[in-house]
């Protein structure tokens, strides 16, 4: 049987002051009136039953995403004590779902990214599915064409095709510098990773046990518990503070023999920060991103202007900046700087605590 995982545990600083430590950017309504995570789980409608979906998200995100999520069963949305990367993350959706089906086929997916339109989705999705059962020994990720030289993203390059749509990986990259990135864009074999993976549990199974054995054999219990109905999360406090925090591209993909990768052949955004927002929202004529009941601009231009109240945001004279209103803290900055956000959250927090982080 088909399953998914969405992965939801990060809390997503560079989205300050809307995404916070208690209110993590997956559950925020950034495009419309529906979270990340709603538009999400909503894109998965017809391809896997609603007895199927899973989450994994922090402990502290959990309550809420029931309550978001009530089409989901509460028991598929697991919270981790804390975060230790995706490796780990995976590594316990593998013993969760090994508990239930061993014949389980899984699709991972993120919860914050953008992905239009949904039936192009839907292919790519389909097409994994068959690749694996092509291949079962396979791991296969998701790669999306190059547009221009991003050096906020791992690439992955691929060789020949397999099927269509489906191509042999030949090595992963990591973020690179911009001539480097341009080097990837202009030969045509380098695709964006998107973070996104269907494998067979037995092919994922046997990956993590060949190259995170600890992990694996400290999170064998989880499976043991599931199966005698037990409850898992006092098991997941013990074990998680002891799990090496590592991606699972560091741990299993880059090692792992064979990895295949369908090309997602549609809009795709990582929502990682406020500029990223220029890529899937309508801009006003002169450049800017406008998400604000109220608000007006004179004599700016290219700027993101966000507030999630009816506060007036009133804007003169000012070029690619960010200007973003919540209730308790506003945020101004110029667009450049937008990845230096972590330093400014940390300095918050050392002087005036955890209330505004």
């Amino acid at each position: 049987m088909r399953y998914a995982v969405i992965m939801a545990g990060g809390a997503g600083t560079r989205l300050w002051p809307l995404s916070r430590l208690k209110r993590p950017k997956q559950l925020i309504p950034l495009l419309g009136k529906k979270s990340l995570l709603e538009l999400a789980v909503e894109r998965l409608d017809g391809l896997f039953d609603k007895q199927n979906i899973w989450i994994i998200t922090s402990a502290q995100y959990a309550d809420e995403i029931r309550a978001a999520l009530g089409q989901l069963p509460a028991a598929n949305i697991i919270g981790e004590p804390e975060g230790r990367d995706t490796a780990s993350a995976i590594a316990l959706s593998v013993e969760l779902l090994g508990a239930k089906d061993p014949q389980a086929e899984i699709a991972v997916f993120s919860a914050d990214h953008i992905i239009r339109p949904v039936d192009c989705f839907g292919q790519a999705v389909t097409a994994a599915f068959g690749a694996i059962n092509e291949n079962p020994d396979a791991l296969v990720t998701f790669g999306i064409r190059p547009t221009w030289p991003h050096t906020g993203l791992g690439y992955i390059q691929c060789g020949k095709a397999v099927a269509q749509t489906v191509r042999e990986v030949l090595g992963f990259k990591e973020k690179p510098d911009h001539q480097t990135a341009r080097r990837y864009v202009e030969s045509g074999e380098h695709f964006w990773n998107s973070g996104m993976f269907v494998w067979k549990l037995q092919a994922i199974a046997k990956a993590l046990d060949d190259y995170l054995p600890d992990t694996r054999r400290k999170l064998s219990p989880v499976g043991q518990a599931v199966k005698n109905d037990q409850d898992i999360q006092p098991l997941l406090e013990k074990i998680y503070p002891t799990l090496e925090k590592i991606s699972i591209d560091f741990a299993v993909m880059e090692k792992a023999k064979k990895v295949m990768m369908v090309e997602l052949k549609c809009e795709w955004l990582d929502v990682g920060s406020w500029p990223s927002l220029e890529e899937v929202s309508d801009l006003d004529e002169s450049g800017n991103v406008v998400l604000a009941e109220k608000a007006i601009l004179l004599d700016s231009l290219r700027n993101v202007v966000v507030s999630e109240d009816s506060h007036l945001l009133a804007v003169l004279g000012v070029d690619d900046c960010i200007v973003v209103h919540s209730k308790d803290a506003t945020l101004v900055c110029n667009k450049s700087e937008s990845q230096r956000l972590k330093d400014l959250v940390s300095l918050i927090a050392r002087q005036y605590g955890p209330n505004y982080v």
